[in-house]
């Protein structure tokens, strides 16, 4: 059987306009070089997964869609290999996050520095 650090399914990405509407008015922010990261933490739910994510590249810093889906593609590889410490994190406080990464930076970074910023991302999500 595959654990949940393995893959990266459909429930685990936040599409509800509702959801991403209360994240963006009530969530919290922080940077890090090249993203912005919005959370909102609520109490565990059964029926949904610990974490919920959703991926932007604004068009205003990447005209081309190819760059804005490499982009895409590499955040979201980064993130399913490095999400089991904060999976963990959430199984032990009871909890669940939702949060949005939006990519701030203009040039296009290479994987290991997007797989760098994602596991920064998760310890302060995960303090």
């Amino acid at each position: 059987m595959r654990t949940h650090s393995a893959t990266f399914k459909k429930a685990e990405r936040l599409c509800s306009l509702k959801t991403i509407g209360s994240l963006f008015d009530t969530g919290r922010s922080f940077n890090l070089q090249g993203i912005r990261v919005v959370y909102m933490f609520s109490e565990e739910d059964t029926l949904l997964p610990p974490a919920r994510i959703l991926i932007s590249v604004p068009k205003r810093n990447f005209k081309r869609a190819v760059d804005r889906n490499l982009l895409k593609r590499r955040i979201r590889e980064a993130y399913r290999k490095n999400k089991a410490p904060l999976y963990d994190y959430l199984k032990v406080k009871n909890k669940r996050v939702d949060f949005a990464i939006i990519w701030t930076a203009t040039t296009i970074l290479p994987s290991s520095e997007i797989t760098a910023l994602i596991e920064e991302m998760i310890k302060r999500l995960s303090a």
